[in-house]
């Protein structure tokens, strides 16, 4: 099988990474995710429990702010780390991983600026998943068991989040469609007819 390469963009509540989970599962590849904090913090010897704590986080993450010796990991980058912040070294650790991972092989690549990391890579295939706000507060309500209101002002928490780190470290805007190849609502076809659609435009795309 030729080298599958999909990065998927998803707004909080939109089942976005339980359709990137089954993209994964039907072609038969990696799907990463939570787990690629685990391959960050392996290869690079930076806590786990601190790149879970800044991952898909704006600079001014609560962490960063009370960490007083930003310099102290052993971690460095090669002509860059100098200089940078606790953020920025997670951000290209996690940058670097996912580039080392596709010019490996295949994957699914959820979130963590991943389009933009793999924007001159051949075939690669870029999505964003969204839904209606109703959708996914009825979503986030059953999943964490929250009431309507909290569910709402956790949605609106994380994607602020997720638009400030991506606008921070792409040149592109979170969400923005250009910035994509196919955008979905996955209220239309459900988890599973998201990740068909997906793959079969993908095929018809990349493998044209």
């Amino acid at each position: 099988m030729e080298k599958v390469l999909i990065t998927l963009g998803r707004q909080f509540g939109s089942n976005g990474r339980l359709i990137g989970e089954k993209t994964a599962e039907k072609l038969g590849v990696p799907c990463y995710d939570k787990q690629l904090i685990k391959k960050v913090a392996r290869d690079t010897g930076l806590w786990e429990e601190l790149l879970d704590e800044l991952d898909e986080k704006p600079t001014n993450s609560f962490l960063y702010s009370v960490v007083m010796d930003p310099y102290a990991f052993s971690y460095s980058f090669e002509n860059q780390g100098y200089g940078m912040n606790l953020n920025q070294k997670a951000f290209m650790a996690t940058y670097n991983t996912i580039e080392n991972i596709a010019k490996e092989g295949s994957g699914v690549f959820i979130g963590r600026c991943s389009n933009y990391v793999l924007r001159d890579f051949d075939k690669a295939f870029h999505v964003f998943i969204f839904a209606p706000m109703e959708a996914r507060i009825k979503t986030v309500m059953e999943r964490f068991n929250l009431s309507e209101k909290k569910a709402k002002e956790q949605i609106q928490k994380e994607d602020k989040a997720r638009a400030a780190y991506y606008n921070y470290y792409t040149s592109s805007k979170w969400g923005r469609m250009e910035s994509y190849d196919l955008s979905v609502d996955s209220t239309l076809l459900g988890v599973e007819g998201t990740a068909d659609l997906i793959i079969s435009t993908y095929e018809k795309i990349c493998n044209r």
